[in-house]
């Protein structure tokens, strides 16, 4: 389940917010280091509630979850509407206890990267969906956690800025981090991730590499979203 060295594990019984109303069920995965795992799934398939219950969001969690330090990326971009972008990046200074010099000149670098320099000084709030979604990307790549877990993490991005971001997963697998991925974008998922896994129904379907995910559908040589199509049709979900 994963690399030599797990930074997240996940046993989970059953996860609900209620008792007694469980929407997820015999849930175990791992992440490891250096490994990009992607959780798929159609809308209301479990996906929001798996990752919730990884926050400790979710109240009623019967399991075990064995988490380090991790980045949280999530799908709708959070900001203080009082603090303009570079405020934020100081604020996070703050908290993680960095080298100024160090960290201003990381910051400087994704800045560049994600061609947000010159509105160093504005408020996230104002910016649109695409420029929100760079900042949280620069907040959660700027901390250089052990885990990322990224929610939709391609929405409102621009093809470059897609292309940044995946060069900048690449990076950050080839440091010893682990990405628990969330996403829709299958084709781009198939490309890049080590491990599958598959929800649907509050229940891992499918898990695995992409040929074991072809083995479970029946589709020797499937695309991904070929395999989810078979795996998922006909079923009944509430996330």
């Amino acid at each position: 389940m994963g690399g030599s060295l797990s930074l997240l594990s996940v046993r989970i019984k059953e996860a609900g917010y209620a008792e007694r109303e469980a929407v997820l069920r015999d849930v175990e995965f791992s992440v490891g280091a250096g490994e990009l795992v992607g959780l798929i799934g159609p809308n209301g398939a479990g996906k929001s509630t798996a990752i919730k219950s990884l926050l400790r969001v979710v109240k009623h969690v019967k399991g075990e979850i064995e988490i380090g330090e991790y980045a949280y990326i999530p799908e709708r971009p959070l900001f203080y509407d009082r603090l303009t972008l570079w405020e934020h990046i100081e604020f996070l200074a703050t908290t993680i206890g960095t080298q100024e010099a160090d960290f201003a000149k990381k910051a400087e670098s994704l800045l560049d990267l994600f061609k947000l320099s010159d509105v160093r000084f504005h408020y996230p709030e104002s910016f649109s969906k695409g420029m929100q979604q760079k900042v949280m990307l620069i907040l959660a790549f700027l901390r250089q956690p052990g885990l990322y877990i990224l929610d939709e993490p391609f929405i409102g991005l621009d093809p470059r800025a897609t292309k940044d971001l995946l060069n900048f997963i690449q990076q950050e697998k080839g440091r010893g981090a682990g990405i628990l991925m969330s996403t829709h974008v299958l084709d781009t998922a198939e490309k890049i991730c080590d491990r599958f896994l598959l929800i649907d129904c509050g229940r891992f379907i499918a898990t695995g590499t992409l040929q074991d995910i072809r083995e479970t559908s029946g589709l020797a040589d499937g695309s991904l979203l070929d395999c989810f199509d078979v795996l998922t049709s006909g079923r009944n979900r509430n996330d």
